[in-house]
């Protein structure tokens, strides 16, 4: 069932509920002369809001921060949080402003508008998002959930003629994110540190019975009371941020600011900043022109992932005294981030199942691909091509062509112990099926942003097509699944994105 208007809309607003201590409640601060770019259909039907309601002037209102979401309770949060593996204190939603949260036809949805001014988190910051940073946020939710990726959607991108400072003058704009929850690793952390126990507890209840209320529910062996609901819940947040992890590494994608106050409880990819999906497969590949160090390179995410759910861990000692029973769940995810990247890698091989000398087949082939900077979205999809027995387009990919022609002989050989799968016909079609054509590639991104500027949202809504079905092949739309042009390699992104 859909609505009309937005003061038709069901309102829950549970994290308001929270006592005041966990966020500030306050009213956006608006942009001057703001203008609608673009609305998401799609996550609109999510809330139960019609397409015609996007259009009107309330919706415009309400997420360019003029007027508040009918029945919502505006607030920023609180939280805290590690920053490139520093403790970085008290943090908070430095330009966010959660709007309410509302009760959609398949689950409940916060809406919070990323740029709407300072709150009293902002530190040095202006509270503003620029239009750059906004069109990419708001074309990643959509890649990443088209990819089947757990991630956080965008509503709505409002932008203005405001200025805003960067590296240069730029423009501002309000992007209108939505989740189940935006509570965060961080958001624990802020209590422990505090040494408020209580505090700590009161969001630990909110976290489980709000989502995950089947750890209430004890298993035989499992610690008693509160101490086993709250294992029980680091044990879903491992795995499924393990899961998260196997999805990123699939398919080449790169957060660039995975710190602790950045990383979603509920397993969602959360915070689109110098995000990046690889063009030339680099195992140390860094998307973050701010990260010198090579924290968060490619082939580092599931050790960071992890290091991250130590914090958790550790903020939750302060309500679970049993270190061996946190570490025991935390000791989980290795073979949990395991199972799901080589259920995925086998999938993209065209393999029925995992095998334990498949690691040396997938490893020889990221090393190829490493030395002789081959595409890896253009790497794996034109696998299938291969298997169909044209393998000259895999080959291209490559300065040393029988050295990649060697390997798929490999790979072949492999398919043919494992018969089972079907014919060869059958397994390219299984692999085009997991292997994306369509990627956001930054040189992608950067097109839609240069329309965007000239108040063009045709290019939105081009990537939104071709994202949405990323392993569909749609003819005409050859130059959206082509290596990028060589001025894409002059494209940085930093946390200033």
């Amino acid at each position: 069932m859909t609505v009309a208007t937005l003061s038709q809309l069901r309102l829950d607003n549970s994290f308001a509920a929270l006592p005041a201590a966990f966020y500030t409640r306050l009213a956006p601060q608006p942009l001057t002369a703001p203008r609608l770019l673009h609305a998401n259909e799609q996550a609109a039907a999510l809330i139960g809001l019609s397409s015609d309601a996007l259009q009107s002037d309330e919706f415009l209102r309400v997420f360019s921060g003029q007027q508040p979401l009918p029945g919502g309770q505006t607030l920023a949060a609180v939280y805290s949080g590690h920053q490139f593996g520093v403790w970085a204190g008290q943090l908070g939603d430095g330009r966010a402003h959660l709007l309410g949260e509302v009760a959609g036809p398949r689950g409940n949805w916060e809406l919070q508008l990323k740029g709407a001014g300072m709150t009293p988190y902002s530190r040095m910051g202006d509270g503003r998002a620029v239009l750059r940073s906004s069109v990419r946020e708001y074309l990643a939710g959509e890649a990443m959930h088209g990819l089947g990726i757990p991630t956080t959607r965008a509503l709505a991108l409002v932008v203005s003629d405001d200025p805003v400072m960067r590296e240069t003058v730029e423009t501002a704009a309000i992007v209108t994110r939505m989740s189940p929850s935006f509570v965060r690793f961080g958001s624990f952390e802020h209590w422990s540190s505090r040494r408020q126990p209580d505090e700590l507890r009161i969001l630990a209840d909110y976290v489980i019975d709000k989502f995950y209320p089947e750890c209430r529910e004890p298993r035989p062996g499992d610690a008693p009371g509160a101490d086993g609901a709250l294992l029980r819940m680091l044990a879903e947040v491992t795995r499924r941020t393990a899961e998260l992890m196997a999805g990123w590494q699939a398919v080449g994608f790169c957060h660039g600011v995975m710190n602790t106050d950045n990383m979603s409880i509920l397993g969602l990819t959360l915070d689109y900043g110098p995000y990046g999906f690889m063009d030339t497969f680099r195992l140390d590949h860094i998307c973050n022109h701010s990260d010198s160090e090579g924290r968060y390179a490619w082939n580092r995410q599931p050790s960071v992932a992890l290091w991250n759910l130590y914090r958790l861990g550790g903020s939750l000692h302060a309500l679970v005294p049993d270190v061996e029973a946190l570490r025991g769940v935390l000791d989980s995810y290795e073979s949990v981030f395991t199972r799901a990247f080589h259920r995925r890698m086998a999938a993209k091989l065209g393999l029925r199942d995992w095998r334990a000398d498949d690691e040396a087949l997938l490893d020889d082939l990221l090393r190829l691909m490493h030395d002789q900077r081959a595409d890896f979205t253009l790497a794996f999809r034109r696998l299938a091509d291969a298997v169909r027995g044209r393998p000259q387009g895999f080959q291209d990919l490559f300065i040393d062509r029988d050295a990649a022609l060697a390997w798929f002989e490999r790979l072949a050989a492999r398919h043919a112990q494992d018969g089972a799968a079907g014919d060869a016909q059958a397994r390219a079609a299984g692999m085009d099926a997991v292997n994306p054509l369509y990627v956001l590639r930054n040189h992608l991104a950067e097109q839609a942003i240069r329309a965007a500027k000239a108040g063009d949202a045709g290019e939105i809504d081009t990537l939104l097509a071709l994202l949405r079905n990323p392993c569909v092949e749609q003819p005409g739309r050859e130059a959206y699944a082509a290596l990028p042009p060589d001025w894409a390699g002059g494209i940085e992104v930093s946390c200033s994105s």
